[in-house]
């Protein structure tokens, strides 16, 4: 080898030792979530027995693990094979709170034609899903992954959910993309948001990051297109409505009804005060 490439490699050999868990591989972490989609929602069928299904599955996220706490393991207080089976074991949990999901997408879109095009098809259940598994994860105090998980599923859908964020049951989010939803995120029951939500933070200093920045939505919330939603200490009441393009910093009461104001004109083309209109896009 050349003086450069022992350079590099002393360098990388420098490199390595700074990390405290092995870094775990984006294709393997997608590979994972959508063969654990495809165990809990089988759009396809194959030759493989259920059992089988979950035997790889359960092998595939035991392999993820070893490999990405193997610098660690003396120090855990889990093993890899402790924290697989502990999620397996949470797993009906979470696909009865994820058919819950999908039943709210059912029951309010009306372009939805059942359930099975919204497990196929929608985006927003695809995150949603991610989310609740890599949430679980994030409890069994898992590192890396879970975020991985998420913004896996943030580049397939435009949708960003951190793991952190606690959201309740019944959760509906319609088309999804520009959807933003931070790590301290309070979302109750029965929630509805459509595209280009922010539910974000006012801060973004380091030193916040032990605190609670995102705001709380209760139940039974509508949050509509655009609307932005920012501070750890705002609360939206249960029932109320957020309409769209609105910028919300502060909290409002249950049953509240949030708007934006603007005026619309429309004028015929034929009078002479309109100036011309060229946009390019």
């Amino acid at each position: 080898m050349t003086t450069a490439t022992n350079t590099l490699l002393d360098h990388l050999q420098a490199q390595r030792s700074h990390y405290r868990y092995k870094l775990p591989s984006r294709p393997d972490a997608g590979r994972f979530i959508d063969q654990l989609m495809r165990l809990l929602f089988p759009v396809t069928q194959d030759c493989k027995s259920i059992s089988q299904h979950v035997e790889e599955t359960y092998q595939s996220l035991h392999d993820q693990l070893t490999n990405l706490l193997c610098p660690l393991e003396k120090n855990l207080s889990e093993s890899p094979a402790v924290i697989t089976g502990r999620f397996f074991d949470q797993l009906p949990v979470i696909y009865d709170n994820l058919l819950l999901d999908a039943h709210a997408i059912v029951d309010n879109d009306p372009a939805s034609v059942g359930i099975e095009e919204v497990v196929a098809v929608y985006p927003g259940f695809y995150a949603i899903s991610v989310y609740r598994i890599a949430h679980e994860l994030l409890k069994l105090n898992v590192p890396l992954l879970p975020r991985m998980l998420t913004e896996y599923a943030h580049g397939q859908t435009g949708i960003d959910i951190h793991p952190g964020a606690q959201i309740g049951k019944s959760f509906f989010i319609d088309h999804g993309t520009g959807v933003v939803i931070g790590e301290t995120t309070i979302i109750g029951n029965n929630v509805k948001i459509y595209q280009g939500v922010t539910l974000g933070a006012t801060h973004v200093a380091k030193s916040m990051a032990q605190k609670k920045r995102h705001p709380t939505i209760e139940n039974n919330v509508v949050i509509y297109a655009n609307a932005t939603i920012l501070g750890g200490h705002t609360v939206v009441g249960h029932d109320s409505v957020i309409g769209g393009n609105v910028w919300l910093t502060s909290s409002v009461e249950a049953h509240s009804l949030v708007f934006h104001q603007h005026q619309t004109e429309v004028r015929l083309k034929s009078m002479e005060s309109v100036e011309p209109i060229n946009f390019v896009i």
